[in-house]
């Protein structure tokens, strides 16, 4: 009982700082693809997220490794890689439909908060729980919120909006995929069925992912 009135105060935490977030923000115009081919666009958003997320996004690379560490089984990962897919493409529609938008002081610490979370807790779980599910789907929100801002950065051709959104989050989705892909094929296929697993490797990867998170969040509320 007390993980749940703990998990539901991070909730309300997070519900808070959305509303307070909300806002009525024109994003920027990328002029420079005004008149340049569909196709052009297309390419230019996918590559542009992807490259965030592989080699350059190594704070989303450590959350959804993370997401991988606390099971073997694809459907554990599965459900908490569909919860927050589905959450970070709400808040990232929102906000660069003008509805809400989050300054990086308030973001940023918040994702190097969620990567410590998930570390923590594949060093307690042995298994999913539904709280789980429901905290991975509400940082979700968080980082569709950073994702958001990365793009206001660039700007959108204004003509050509919604491609360009649908491009940039088919770029997340392929950033995403493969880091589950590249630590099923590193670590779960050859090492997932010896019999110390968790102490060999997922101990040591989550207590070196949480370092580097609580570092990170340190950094971002007091240096940033």
């Amino acid at each position: 009982m007390k993980h749940k009135g703990s998990y539901f105060r991070i909730f309300i935490l997070i519900c808070c700082c959305l509303l307070a977030c909300a806002s009525v923000y024109a994003h920027t115009i990328n002029y420079a693809l005004e008149k340049a081919p569909p196709g052009d666009v297309f390419l230019y958003y996918l590559k542009l997220r992807y490259l965030h997320i592989l080699p350059l996004g190594f704070d989303h690379i450590l959350f959804v490794t993370g997401l991988c560490l606390l099971s073997r089984k694809i459907k554990v990962i599965l459900w908490q890689a569909t919860a927050f897919t589905v959450a970070h493409s709400i808040t990232f529609a929102l906000s660069m439909k003008n509805l809400i938008v989050a300054p990086g002081a308030v973001v940023e610490p918040i994702i190097a908060l969620s990567i410590l979370f998930v570390a923590i807790e594949n060093l307690m779980l042995t298994q999913l729980k539904p709280w789980r599910i429901v905290l991975v789907f509400m940082f979700g929100l968080i980082h569709g919120m950073g994702f958001a801002s990365a793009l206001n950065e660039i700007g959108l051709p204004s003509n050509q909006f919604f491609l360009s959104i649908f491009s940039f989050n088919v770029g997340v989705e392929l950033g995403q995929a493969s880091v589950i892909l590249a630590v099923f094929a590193l670590i779960i296929f050859p090492f997932g069925k010896i019999k110390n697993y968790r102490k060999a490797l997922v101990y040591p990867l989550s207590i070196a992912i949480a370092a580097i998170a609580f570092y990170w969040t340190i950094e971002r509320v007091f240096f940033i």
